[in-house]
């Protein structure tokens, strides 16, 4: 029984081994290089370090003034007393914190998420609150002069309180509380 191959030979070629040989050559001199991972310039290691993380911490009397905080978890936190004053602070998760005596004063809360938060004497005075989540969070004696709340969101007996104390505009997006609340 004479079984004819399923594809036909090849036609002898002579530079056909060589290219073969070099094609193999060059596999086998790649596999042996050293595998480094390609440095990381430093400006990209501190652009995309994780973000610090102080949930369930005990913060009381903390200054983190003028300090870039960006998305900083700070989630069941005790905020007595901190000072935040002119903190960029976008992003930040502060959820489920207490703030008593706390200064956020000119602070840059744009995004953050501030729900469930329990401010007393709170100084919101200048701030940025543009697209922060305030949903079910207490204010009891705050300062929010000048605090910019556009497109917060916040429930409504929260403006309804907040509107009753609105005065002011912000120094740094020039709107008015009372407008940004929507009074």
């Amino acid at each position: 029984m004479n079984i004819a191959p399923l594809f036909p030979p090849l036609p002898r070629c002579p530079w056909r081994s060589w290219w073969v040989s070099v094609g193999l050559a060059i596999a086998l001199w790649c596999c042996t290089l050293p595998a480094h991972a390609a440095p990381t310039p430093a400006k990209f290691s501190k652009q995309y370090a994780p973000p610090p993380s102080y949930s369930n911490a005990e913060l009381a009397d903390q200054d983190f003034s003028g300090q870039t905080l960006r998305v900083a978890e700070f989630s069941n936190a005790n905020l007595n007393r901190v000072n935040f004053t002119h903190a960029d602070l976008m992003g930040a998760v502060m959820s489920a914190s207490t703030m008593v005596d706390t200064s956020l004063q000119g602070a840059d809360l744009t995004q953050a998420m501030l729900d469930q938060v329990k401010m007393i004497r709170t100084d919101l005075s200048d701030a940025i609150l543009a697209n922060a989540i305030l949903l079910r969070s207490t204010f009891e004696a705050i300062d929010i002069t000048g605090t910019d709340f556009s497109e917060a969101i916040l429930d409504g007996a929260q403006v309804k309180q907040l509107c009753k104390i609105a005065k002011g505009v912000n120094s740094q997006t020039g709107v008015s509380t009372a407008d940004s609340l929507g009074c």
